[in-house]
């Protein structure tokens, strides 16, 4: 697989199996992806891998929170307090299609909270990689660090695994940062589900469309 079709195929992977990733491929993804560009060389990540035990204490403390009534509560506000267009239409034809492709109905809210609270349990991947940053960094920072994990999902494509990056799993960081017992100073950007793709399961045929390279690009001359 070369950069060109590891990008047009990599995908959200929201089912996996019931299958170890061996320690071995995730040093290799990790010892990969830490060659992404950093402003100065900075290199501001910081990942946990988390496995087993931990894995589950986590998400039942985080789906505890969450059937309890506690609010997420992320270090960073990710999404706009208002939708405009066209990311309003995008993100709810988004919702709509993954629905349509669970034959999930629009007024069964209670199969929507269990799809929902998935997004806790990171899809029952055997791994979740928690990504931190310093909380006194600027968003030069914040940009290196999506390039950082683009090349860990690309490296995970390239050895056979599926991952799925979620800001779901960034929603209770106390949580995550006592049981990983890490200091109040880094923000917990996100998660990513890493795992062997159930290619049976029908949420892993949800695929989002792309713009076209005349709606987002204008070239000068």
């Amino acid at each position: 697989m070369n950069v060109l079709e590891a990008l047009k195929s990599r995908k959200s992977v929201r089912s996996f199996l019931n299958k170890a990733v061996e320690k071995e491929k995730i040093e290799m993804i990790l010892n990969t992806a830490k060659y992404a560009p950093s402003g100065v060389n900075m290199q501001p990540w910081k990942v946990c891998v988390v496995s087993g035990k931990t894995k589950n204490n986590i998400e039942t403390k985080i789906i505890d929170a969450f059937e309890s009534g506690i609010k997420p509560n992320m270090d960073y506000r990710y999404y706009p307090l208002e939708w405009n267009e066209p990311y309003k239409s995008r993100r709810k034809e988004t919702g709509l299609l993954m629905y349509q492709t669970l034959k999930i109905a629009k007024e069964d809210k209670e199969k929507q909270q269990e799809q929902w609270k998935a997004n806790y349990r990171a899809f029952d991947a055997p791994v979740v990689l928690y990504f931190f940053i310093e909380s006194s960094l600027e968003k030069g920072s914040w940009l290196d660090y999506g390039m950082f994990l683009q090349s860990v999902m690309l490296s995970a494509a390239q050895l056979g695994l599926g991952s799925c990056t979620q800001a779901a799993l960034a929603e209770y960081p106390d949580i995550v940062r006592k049981e990983l017992n890490i200091k109040e100073e880094q923000i917990l950007l996100c998660g990513m589900a890493l795992g062997y793709e159930d290619t049976n399961a029908i949420i892993n045929s949800y695929r989002t469309e792309r713009i076209a390279l005349e709606e987002f690009t204008q070239f000068y001359g």
